[in-house]
């Protein structure tokens, strides 16, 4: 098929993914990036943070141009690992195309998202010539798949400290679940974990007289944290849920009552709720339930909601126009670092289909590859008319 952009989605995103970025490893990914961008006259800042008991992580900041609104493309260019190379079809690093699919890993998450951002951007200057009078830029991080403690969340504090401001931002991760054009998401829900240690006394269990057992005072406390919805939903997201994710004791024998049982919990909780509500709602449930127990939290995300307005109207119409979809304006699935952009500027996210995120033969349709370009094309188009 014939180059239809001044950059070639499909050619830069199997440029990305030929470098084996696996978190925290760059690989030579954000390079490829500075040089695309830098020709088009974007000025690039390599931001590289580092943390105690963490891995270092490169990032990339760049930005067109110093006046008018800044529209911003945030994404990640690290993977997670390829797991059991043998089980591949074709290499994870290869990004060879098969029947009209490029296969490898990031063809979904998200290496195709940023490939046709850059795509997109090049048309849109390459249309504008020397008329364009705002600004685009690229907030792009190597630690999404990660703890993400030295990525995006550092890059905005140094964009603050710095004077970048962005008046709205586009994350390309996959929303989609069948079909392009499906659904935008205008935020998250939260994500929270919760550990319980119900303590107990040891002893053989032909004298469980001279034991405690902690395992049904631990069903008594899951039990209650199970019981009733935590809420029913609102007009943008629905109920949140708790998941118990394990219970455990460590016994291996079948003859001794454990001095300790545990659970872990997840809970997805939407706008209703923060992090210090939820934490009081789920003490007070766990209150009546039992005693000498230990409770601890992991907060990993806060939910948030960009309200339906011009970024997301801009959106759907790109979306209208390329594919003729009326995208549904969603905020299901997991947490993204859009959770971290919402506190500067509105957010929301559009990509590919997410069926294959993370998995065996991660791949996209090339048709879908140029269409997405197409879609972010009419965005930026769309903000800046």
């Amino acid at each position: 098929m014939a180059n239809r952009y001044p950059i070639d989605p499909v050619e830069i995103t199997q440029a990305l993914i030929r470098r084996p970025s696996v978190t925290p490893n760059d690989a030579g990914a954000l390079g490829v990036l500075e040089d695309a961008l830098r020709p088009m006259g974007f000025v690039c800042h390599r931001l590289p943070f580092s943390a105690p008991g963490t891995p270092d992580v490169d990032n990339l900041y760049a930005r067109f141009g110093t006046g008018g609104a800044n529209l911003c493309f945030a994404g990640h260019t690290d993977v997670v690992p390829v797991g059991d190379e043998t089980a591949w079809t074709h290499p994870p690093f290869g990004a060879e195309i098969h029947d009209g699919v490029l296969y490898g890993r990031g063809a979904v998450d998200m290496k195709t998202g940023i490939g046709c951002f850059v795509a997109a951007v090049s048309r849109f200057l390459a249309e504008a010539g020397g008329d364009f009078t705002g600004s685009l830029s690229f907030l792009v991080t190597g630690d999404e798949e990660g703890p993400a403690i030295n990525g995006t969340i550092k890059v905005l504090d140094w964009m603050r400290r710095n004077g970048e401001t962005m008046d709205a931002c586009i994350v390309g991760e996959p929303t989609n679940t069948d079909t392009l054009g499906e659904c935008i998401k205008i935020g998250r829900r939260g994500s929270m974990n919760g550990f319980i240690t119900q303590r107990g006394v040891q002893g053989h269990v032909a004298y469980p007289h001279h034991a405690d057992n902690p395992i049904p005072k631990l069903v008594r406390l899951v039990n209650a944290l199970i019981g009733e919805p935590l809420d029913n939903g609102t007009d943008h997201f629905q109920p949140s849920n708790l998941e118990i994710t394990s219970i455990d004791t460590g016994n291996s024998a079948v003859n001794v009552i454990p001095n300790a049982a545990r659970a872990q919990f997840n809970v997805r909780f939407n706008d209703l709720h923060t992090p210090a509500s939820l934490q009081a709602l789920i003490r007070e449930r766990l209150k009546d339930a039992g005693d000498n127990y230990d409770l601890a939290f992991q907060v990993s995300g806060e939910a948030f909601l960009t309200p339906p307005g011009r970024l997301s109207e801009v959106m759907a119409a790109a979306v209208r126009t390329v594919t003729g979809r009326e995208p549904e304006l969603s905020t299901s699935g997991g947490t993204s670092d859009a959770r971290f952009i919402k506190d500067h500027c509105p957010v929301a996210e559009f990509g590919l289909m997410n069926a294959y995120a993370h998995k065996v033969d991660e791949r996209a349709r090339v048709d879908d590859i140029r269409a997405l370009a197409d879609i972010y094309h009419e965005m930026i188009r769309g903000f800046f008319a």
